[in-house]
């Protein structure tokens, strides 16, 4: 390995290691923010069952391309290309990397039988890095976001700059 694709090797792994979100997209799929973990060499993600993040276009032995953000500014660090992996459920790599997917697991609704569900309605992928990566782009690639049932955007009630102002004036 040259010196060049070593630095890009560690770069990848330092940088996804530190975000705790991704952008990953597949074939004829725009790409999407997903939480993942790194572990033992790849972003490793849980989802496509109830209550967990989708991953459509993400296919065993398919591409990916994942970009990595900065943690501390939001910026564009690292684009790279992966293998997708599935694994089976209740295999020794599914147990070990649910078991690092299961203590960064936000807000579960089931807690302990969160394992449980992910076995019997969920996807666990590994994202193996394939050693590429692209160039950072010259321009800002923003695009907006893709429809979902989440947003709640309504318009303010009538009442509430009036309850605003109120508790300011008892001060």
């Amino acid at each position: 390995m040259t010196s060049s694709e070593l630095l890009d090797q560690a770069l990848v792994e330092e940088a996804t290691k530190k975000s705790g979100l991704v952008w990953v997209g597949g074939p004829g799929v725009p790409a999407r923010a997903l939480w993942h973990v790194w572990h033992e060499g790849a972003a490793c993600l849980i989802g496509d069952g109830p209550g967990e993040q989708p991953l459509p276009g993400l296919t065993d032995g398919g591409p990916a391309e994942v970009t990595v953000r900065s943690k501390d500014k939001g910026s564009r660090l690292v684009t790279w290309t992966a293998k997708v992996v599935e694994l089976a459920p209740d295999s020794e790599a599914w147990t070990t990397t649910v078991a690092e997917l299961k203590g960064k697991r936000l807000n579960a609704p089931d807690g302990e039988a969160m394992t449980a569900r992910w076995a019997r309605e969920c996807r666990v992928l590994r994202l193996e890095p394939t050693g590429a990566t692209a160039d950072l782009p010259a321009g800002s690639l923003a695009e907006p976001p893709l429809p979902t049932p989440a947003t709640t955007r309504q318009p303010i009630p009538a009442s509430l700059p009036r309850l605003l102002l109120k508790k300011r004036k008892r001060r």
